[in-house]
């Protein structure tokens, strides 16, 4: 392998990500050569900054600061690699090997060459300067002993690398069918924003009572106590553990390191650097091995010898019969026939799953975090107004709900793509065809409406009138939001890329119409937060009390949504038929 072949990688991936960047129109290009300036500026702020933040800034540090200060370097650069790879996921113009190996030389050299081209990212030409800078910067002020940070810095960002490599190779394997690779993407994206939330929930959680103040109910104890005891209980204490983790955790032995070379112990150091070295080259022979293994076939071969015996002819059609001749009580057979194919095709959707696990994840997340705080009570000045405020909180809580279903709701048909083409040709009345959409979106707004209240019924032990006034608000909510996203999703449609919530490029006048939807989504959930506004003023008054007046003007309100709901159906049905054409070339035109 010569330099020139090296030269020709290099250029081809620039070139596939100019053309990304580039297309479609000049301003793209302008903002892209701004990028690029802007990417250069911000490579050499990076290493003057951390040549001037480590040797003037941290001169005088104590080796807790830098340990701290190389900790939250090492995060935020782990968490703006792990969106790079997430973008890098969903790309379709990358590097393929397939293409590589028509040039006269080794796999072993492609692969080598495809790894250093494939890291030619932004985060790493942001971070790699300003860590280099920060090893010369601390180098300068603390001694040349701190050279070794530079073997250190750099293994660490050699695991990290080879690591992705191997991982995204294996990802890569499994995303060959295209089903799988949606789901994987999707599962990704909910692993990532678990790891988002790990910082979090480790000081709201576990590391609270490491890092809370000191009590203040023993006065006389604080008295007695001498000045430097005073001192010592002001300031935080680490946990007994957060020590340790540096010594067996990987991406902590950077810190680990700058820790023990200002204390004068270059040992850490050095086993920081093997040992960083050691976990990136068995990651980069793991790719190299993985690599050599799909390419000669033997994962087909095996993925084939695994593979499930084929099934008898109808072993299967009792099952599908059974789940699309379920019948819904109160509801028309055509609605309820065509409700379950749109609910199964959204629990089969990958990019539907990746929005419900979010969803899910976010309120459990704040419930366990409310959990270990361990409030104490309130005081008696205070219970009034939590009292009063149970219903609202209620009432948000059902609004909470829907404000991540919005996008359903106002793009019902986005989804569906091609499959929209046998809507169209269904002999069906197109009344029944909303009713069913909306029927099929009913376990997912509603599921996400109740568990949000059990969450909240959970935490602030609501009375049973608030339980039952919210049911109400739900549904009401649920149908007030269907009428207004019918009438959305045959105005505005737009398709959505597939593995993905991302909406294609559509016309500036439905962009417009999009935006101001979503911006007016808090308006149409007001009138939640009348029944029980109307309540408290009634009790405030001494004429009823709140609980019983919310109840029943959320169910007055929820009989009138229903009577204007039923009336919508006819009218934008019509409308829904009307249109048809236009939302068939709207959902079903590829524009990437």
């Amino acid at each position: 392998m010569n330099w020139s072949q090296v030269r020709t990688v290099l250029w081809l991936r620039w070139r596939l990500t100019w053309n990304q960047f580039t297309r479609g129109s000049p301003l793209n290009a302008a903002i892209m050569v701004f990028v690029v300036a802007l990417g250069l500026g911000l490579v050499v702020a990076g290493g003057i900054g951390g040549l001037v933040g480590g040797g003037l800034g941290l001169a005088k540090a104590s080796p807790l600061v830098l340990l701290a200060v190389w900790d939250v370097i090492i995060v935020v650069f782990l968490f703006v690699w792990l969106i790079g790879l997430l973008t890098e996921l969903q790309r379709s113009e990358t590097i393929d090997l397939n293409r590589l190996l028509h040039l006269p030389v080794s796999l072993k050299h492609i692969f080598l060459v495809n790894y250093l081209a494939s890291h030619l990212s932004l985060s790493l030409a942001l971070f790699l300067p300003g860590i280099l800078g920060l090893c010369t910067g601390l180098m300068w002020s603390k001694g040349v002993v701190m050279a070794l940070l530079f073997p250190l810095a750099l293994s660490f960002v050699f695991m990290v690398t080879a690591l992705t490599y191997c991982l995204r190779g294996w990802l890569i394997s499994l995303m060959v069918n295209q089903r799988r690779r949606r789901a994987v993407i999707a599962g990704v994206t909910v692993v990532a924003v678990l790891l988002g939330q790990l910082p979090n929930l480790y000081f709201n959680v576990i590391g609270r009572r490491h890092f809370s103040p000191p009590r203040r109910n023993e006065p006389g104890r604080a008295a007695e106590a001498s000045p430097r005891q005073q001192n010592r209980a002001q300031k935080p204490a680490l946990p007994p553990g957060f020590l340790s983790a540096h010594k067996f955790i990987p991406p902590l032995w950077v810190g680990n390191g700058a820790m023990a070379l200002a204390e004068g112990n270059a040992w850490p150091a050095l086993g920081g650097s093997l040992g960083a070295f050691a976990i990136g080259a068995m990651g980069l022979i793991s790719a190299y091995r993985s690599t050599v293994r799909f390419y000669r076939g033997e994962q087909v071969r095996a993925a084939t010898k695994s593979a499930p015996k084929p099934r008898a002819p109808g072993a299967g059609k009792t099952a599908q019969r059974q789940f699309l001749e379920r019948k819904l009580p109160g509801i028309p057979e055509e609605a309820a026939v065509m409700a379950s194919p749109f609910f199964r095709s959204l629990t089969r959707a990958p990019e539907m799953k990746m929005m419900m696990a979010v969803n899910i994840i976010m309120p459990l997340l704040l419930g366990v975090m409310y959990f270990s705080r361990r409030l104490g009570p309130p005081g008696e000045a205070a219970k009034p107004f939590l009292e009063a405020a149970k219903p609202f909180v209620a009432a948000g809580a059902v609004a909470f709900a829907f404000m991540s279903t919005v996008q359903l709701l106002f793009n019902q048909f986005g989804f569906d793509r091609d499959g929209f083409r046998a809507l169209v040709l269904l002999p069906a009345q197109r009344r029944y065809v909303l009713l069913a959409k909306n029927l099929s979106l009913l376990p997912i707004g509603g599921g996400m409406g109740l568990l949000f209240l059990v969450l909240v019924t959970a935490v602030l032990r609501l009375p049973p009138w608030v339980v039952l006034a919210a049911i109400c608000q739900l549904a009401s909510g649920f149908l007030l939001l269907s009428m207004i996203g019918n009438f959305v999703s045959v105005t505005a449609p737009y398709r959505i890329a597939p593995g993905s919530l991302k909406p294609t490029k559509a016309p500036p006048k439905v962009m417009a119409l999009i935006f101001v939807t979503h911006l007016l989504f808090p308006v149409a959930m007001v009138p939640l937060f009348v029944p029980p506004a109307l309540g408290l003023l009634f009790e405030h008054l001494h004429w009823f009390s709140s609980g019983p007046v919310n109840f029943l003007l959320s169910l007055a309100w929820l009989a009138v949504v229903a009577v204007l709901y039923r009336a919508s159906l006819e009218c934008l049905g019509n409308f829904l038929q009307r249109r048809e054409m236009n939302i068939v070339q709207a959902v079903t035109q590829e524009v990437e």
